[in-house]
């Protein structure tokens, strides 16, 4: 059996400003946004450029009761893991977009970490994992079973 998870749904205010962020602020691709007239809400999707994981699907609020989750999906803890190829690179291009990070990068024994928040105030973590971590290794592999080199 083989399963993956597609989407994880991240809650906003509006889907025009999360796209604008999403794509401008931190580089992210719109893979789809299409119109659910049935359901009288769109079906957002960005990803991380050259990401083949996972996707986030930026759910408008569309209840009363959901909107007290913006920016607070996870009670205060980091939500996301963003994994980059170059830290430094990356962390210098969002601080020059303004992104915040509310906490300044570290070297820690499973690689280099800072926290930033997005727009609505998710804790992102923006990390680069050291070469042989074992969630990169598992990428690797899966990556290798599908014709594909590990860079």
């Amino acid at each position: 059996m083989k399963q993956s998870i597609v989407h994880i749904a991240l809650v906003v205010k509006d889907y025009d400003e999360a796209i604008a962020y999403y794509t401008h602020k931190l580089g992210f691709e719109l893979i789809e946004d299409t119109f659910q007239p049935e359901q009288n809400k769109r079906w957002v999707v960005v990803s991380p450029p050259g990401s083949n994981g996972t996707t986030l699907l930026l759910a408008k609020a569309s209840r009363p009761e959901q909107e007290p989750f913006i920016g607070n999906q996870t009670g205060g803890r980091v939500f996301l893991f963003l994994n980059t190829d170059d830290f430094w690179r990356d962390y210098h291009s969002m601080k020059a977009k303004g992104i915040n990070f509310i906490r300044e990068p570290k070297e820690q024994e499973y690689g280099t970490v800072a926290v930033f928040e997005d727009l609505y105030g998710n804790l992102w973590d923006l990390l680069e994992l050291r070469r042989d971590h074992p969630i990169l290794r598992k990428f690797a592999i899966c990556l290798s079973n599908k014709g594909y080199e590990a860079s």
